[in-house]
């Protein structure tokens, strides 16, 4: 590989990280709020229970108020019943008082209902409340541990911007306006090996003579099929690292 494509894919290289930083950056504001729609959900799960727990409450107050009514209606009642002149008179009392005793029994038997219904709403309310408080703050650690990895971030994609500013600079004017112009359509692979006679790209067989030109390393030369930037490294024989391989290593 020549020094110039040896710049230019540096260059592409630094474009990726660059792309990546972008990327995780961005990806910040929708992490952190799946985060929390997350945690609003768990607590508004709780809020559920809470209210369940609250209404069967208030019920079993509500049905005990009730209950207090027709006691003290009862006790009138028999009080009344002494003073009836009549037969008929004693069987309206009586029947009056039967009415409010069955409603007691009523009543009764829905607080025992609603109590066996409270105590594993109660449960849920607690273990729901001590879970909610430990994620709370793992949420926060969360949220604050992505803020500073995404402070790390912006500083070191202000250091790679400036990177391939520099970078860019060092860049034959013809060879930056033709990786400039395919980095448009390619992304981060707009520099290619050619490897077996292959754009190692789009994986089209590439004419022998332009090949041949590829592999002399004199000019820019981009793929005939795709466009993108090719380069070429001459492989390497054992025999060759052997030859070369400095004495008494």
């Amino acid at each position: 590989m020549t020094a110039e494509m040896e710049l230019v894919t540096r260059l592409q290289t630094l474009d990726a990280q660059i792309a990546e930083l972008q990327r995780a950056i961005s990806a910040l504001p929708r992490h952190i709020a799946e985060i929390e729609k997350a945690l609003d959900s768990h607590f508004r799960r709780l809020e559920a229970d809470r209210a369940a727990l609250a209404a069967n409450l208030k019920e079993r107050k509500s049905l005990e108020e009730d209950n207090k009514v027709h006691e003290q209606k009862i006790s009138k009642l028999r009080d009344q019943m002494l003073q009836a002149k009549t037969n008929e008179q004693y069987r309206a009392f009586q029947s009056e008082i039967d009415f409010c005793a069955n409603a007691i029994r009523k009543a009764e038997d829905r607080m025992l209902d609603l109590m066996a219904e409270s105590e594993p709403l109660d449960a849920n309310v607690k273990t729901a409340e001590v879970a909610l408080k430990a994620e709370k703050s793992n949420v926060e650690a969360e949220k604050a541990e992505a803020r500073q990895k995404s402070e790390a971030d912006k500083k070191r994609l202000d250091q790679m911007r400036a990177e391939r500013t520099a970078s860019a600079a060092r860049i034959e004017p013809k060879l930056l306006k033709a990786y400039e112009h395919q980095r448009k359509r390619w992304g981060v692979t707009t520099v290619v090996e050619a490897v077996e006679g292959r754009c190692t790209g789009c994986q089209i067989s590439l004419r022998p003579q332009f090949l041949q030109d590829l592999r002399r390393g004199d000019q820019v030369m981009c793929c005939e099929s795709c466009g993108r930037i090719l380069y070429y490294n001459p492989p390497v024989s054992f025999e060759h690292e052997l030859a070369t391989e400095p004495r008494g290593a």
